[in-house]
């Protein structure tokens, strides 16, 4: 008789989410109960917490683009993982493929870089 190669990774899962579940229930009675002012303040850098308007405050785009960018490199290092465990299989239709993806993502950190989104004023 064998086993599914899915059951270990199902198990982790199952582990791993009655860890969480276990951690999250038990820590409020294990807990120390010791409220005070300052932990219950909002806590931002140990600095004085600034008013925010009703509805939060806006954000610049600055913010909003930065994160984009992480998310196009973080995408690239993605598709960079595969493709080296793959090398060997691949041959150069692979490696063609990824020098043109590479470029691709190369030429829009140029594209940001020279339109001055790396700048943080």
């Amino acid at each position: 008789m064998t086993i599914n190669p899915y059951v270990p990774i199902v198990g982790l899962l199952i582990l791993g989410a009655l860890f969480a579940l276990f951690s999250v229930s038990v820590a409020p009675i294990v807990g120390p109960k010791r409220f005070n002012r300052a932990k219950l303040d909002a806590y931002e850098c140990g600095i004085e917490p600034a008013p925010t308007p009703i509805g939060g405050g806006r954000f610049p785009v600055k913010f909003y683009l930065t994160a984009m960018l992480f998310i196009i490199f973080d995408i690239e290092t993605i598709f960079l993982y595969p493709w080296a465990v793959s090398f060997d299989m691949l041959g150069l239709f692979g490696f063609v493929e990824m020098v043109l993806f590479i470029l691709t993502v190369f030429i829009a950190y140029a594209y940001v870089w020279r339109r001055g989104g790396l700048n943080w004023d």
